[in-house]
């Protein structure tokens, strides 16, 4: 058996929460963009090649307007300083291919992007992920508290409305495209949790709040 880490890893990493600068010219930037990609229905967006070299450096997340780019087919975060991804990258429903290639600080993603049925290709930086098959990097410890903008306002599972108990917070490893990701789910139910499809072979095999639980070594599958 092994942990979340590399074997003998006694240590798991913190979530990665940094801050926008919501008032710098990179984010004012990349609203008006997101406004004006929604507006005239384009199908291809890499926000790198509009904000620059100076400017999509600046960016540590996208907006939830990223939501309202329903006719994406094509999104390119390469080479981003992104440390997490709205719930609303569940709304793309026409994007078929993903990259988020070289944002080597995008450790996870929200539950939500398995909703992007129409997602067939994808080009992730797969060793800076959470739980990945080889190098096996800890998953932090759950639950955590997250900005608003990346608290999903219904259940990641079945979408409905959360009650008045606590969201819960669990990590999953699921194919999304062409790649196995880590994923943070919020469920409204027990009954949401137990309904998540079974991780691929090699990974925790049920939900989990990561930190120090164990997990299947692959070598032993």
């Amino acid at each position: 058996m092994s942990l979340f880490g590399r074997p003998g890893s006694e240590q798991t990493p913190e979530l990665h929460l940094d801050a926008q600068d919501e008032n710098g010219e990179a984010w004012r930037q990349l609203l008006a963009l997101i406004d004006e990609a929604a507006e005239s229905g384009v199908t291809e967006l890499a926000p790198a090649l509009e904000l620059g070299p100076e400017l999509w450096p600046q960016i540590v997340t996208l907006p939830p307007t990223i939501g309202r780019l329903t006719e994406v087919r094509q999104l390119s975060l390469y080479g981003s300083n992104l440390r997490s991804l709205p719930p609303q990258i569940g709304q793309l429903r026409s994007l078929t291919n993903f990259v988020p290639y070289t944002s080597y600080r995008l450790h996870w993603f929200p539950y939500e992007i398995t909703r992007c049925a129409a997602l067939v290709d994808s080009t992730v930086s797969t060793r800076a992920l959470y739980g990945n098959h080889k190098h096996r990097p800890a998953f932090p410890e759950l639950p955590v508290e997250l900005p608003p903008e990346l608290t999903p306002d219904r259940c990641s599972v079945c979408d409905g409305a959360f009650a008045d108990g606590p969201m819960l917070q669990r990590w999953t490893s699921a194919t999304v495209a062409t790649d196995i990701l880590p994923l943070l789910v919020h469920a409204c139910s027990e009954d949401c949790l137990g309904a998540l499809p079974a991780p691929p072979a090699g990974y925790h095999p049920s939900p989990h709040r990561g930190g120090g639980e164990v997990v299947p070594d692959p070598a032993t599958l």
